[in-house]
């Protein structure tokens, strides 16, 4: 399959941070989260980076993310933990004949994360809990230079 067929066959939409995607779950299921938030408890989207996108710097607050590798080519997932330190690199694809890539990454609440295929495309889903909602989404390109972390590599802004 190619980029195209695939933003066809999955009704995928431009996301913010760049790449595609498309919800595919939404739990009916409500949870409350420790600063009195109420998000749903879980949920899933389809996620497609193909070839010179990036998915740029960005956090969700209070939830956490898992990346599951779905097909294409392998992705590289750069994560930074809050505060100082080094990044975190984790290459998902499939395991059969690599000693390297793995099936699923995960990114606790508040991490920064960014990511780009290795190849030609790589398709992904994401599941956060509590479910993701825009309004504990931040890209670092958003926040004032004096805000960024000095480790946060520039071509992912």
């Amino acid at each position: 399959m190619d980029v195209p067929a695939l933003i066809e066959r999955y009704g995928l939409q431009p996301h913010p941070e760049g790449g595609w995607y498309c919800e595919l779950h939404r739990s009916r299921q409500a949870v409350v989260r420790a600063d009195g938030q109420q998000r749903s408890a879980l949920t899933a989207i389809l996620f497609l980076l193909e070839a010179g996108a990036v998915s740029r710097w960005h956090r969700v607050s209070r939830a956490d993310e898992t990346w599951h590798f779905a097909g294409g080519d392998p992705l590289d997932l750069l994560l930074l933990q809050p505060g100082e330190g080094p990044i975190e690199r984790h290459c998902l694809g499939p395991v059969e004949g690599s000693q390297s890539a793995e099936p699923l990454a995960v990114v606790p609440a508040g991490w920064w994360q960014a990511a780009r295929t290795l190849g030609a495309w790589s398709l992904v889903s994401c599941c956060v809990g509590p479910g993701f909602d825009f309004a504990d989404f931040t890209l670092l390109r958003d926040l004032p230079a004096d805000q960024h972390p000095a480790q946060a590599l520039p071509e992912f802004l």
